[in-house]
């Protein structure tokens, strides 16, 4: 492993080496205990004291074996990474074959991530089909040639959110009225989607080793 581009301040061997599945969570800021306390591994830029591995992710997982991890967790992350495609392709590569990552992303509707400064991207339904050469129930396809690197979908939901107490009930209706199949989901997003601004997009996706480029 190279260990050049991180700063590691547990004893990621041995961790590899153990029983225990391994769970890693992308740019976990304050939000996630060390892994001394619950066993998730912590990584992110900032040095904070719960951080267990302190690197820079646009610069990949270079400390991570191939197929090493069970769990991959990043919510409100990729929207700060302008190598997008090149930290999906290390998820990929060092997760388990039934490995699965959890991902939650703003929805480019969402009105209050457009504030953030440090904001490079917005998502929409298909991003991540592009990886994906996999049948799937949207009517819309897109390309899957640019890339080597696989992945197979396993869910897609549509997150809405108001920081507004009295508006929360009307938002869950929201949710479960636009996810009630793709194709309310297709509909939503380019019909009504600056109607309802939606805040994020949640997804689960796991290694699809089995494709490759044709």
């Amino acid at each position: 492993m190279d260990n050049s581009v991180a700063k590691i301040k547990i004893d990621l061997e041995t961790v590899l080496a153990g029983l225990e599945p391994i769970v890693v969570e992308l740019g976990c800021g304050d939000k996630v205990e060390p892994f001394s306390t619950d066993g998730r591994i912590g990584i992110d830029l900032v040095d904070l004291d719960n951080v267990d591995i302190v690197a820079d992710l646009e610069a990949g997982l270079s400390f991570l074996p191939d197929a090493s991890v069970d769990r991959l967790h990043a919510r409100s992350l990729f929207e700060h990474i302008n190598n997008f495609d090149q930290l999906i392709t290390e998820i990929i590569r060092v997760l388990k074959s039934d490995g699965v990552c959890h991902l939650m992303v703003p929805h480019f509707s969402n009105p209050y991530h457009y504030s953030d400064p440090t904001h490079v991207r917005f998502f929409g339904l298909y991003n991540f089909f592009y990886y994906s050469q996999k049948q799937h129930k949207y009517r819309r396809q897109v390309p899957t040639f640019y890339t080597e690197s696989r992945l197979e979908i396993i869910s897609l939901k549509l997150r809405f959110r108001s920081p507004f107490r009295g508006r929360k009930w009307w938002k869950r209706m929201h949710e479960k009225l636009f996810n009630l199949t793709p194709w309310m989901q297709e509909f939503y997003e380019e019909n009504l989607c600056y109607l309802f601004p939606c805040y994020g997009v949640v997804i689960e996706f796991r290694p699809d080793r089995s494709s490759s480029l044709r």
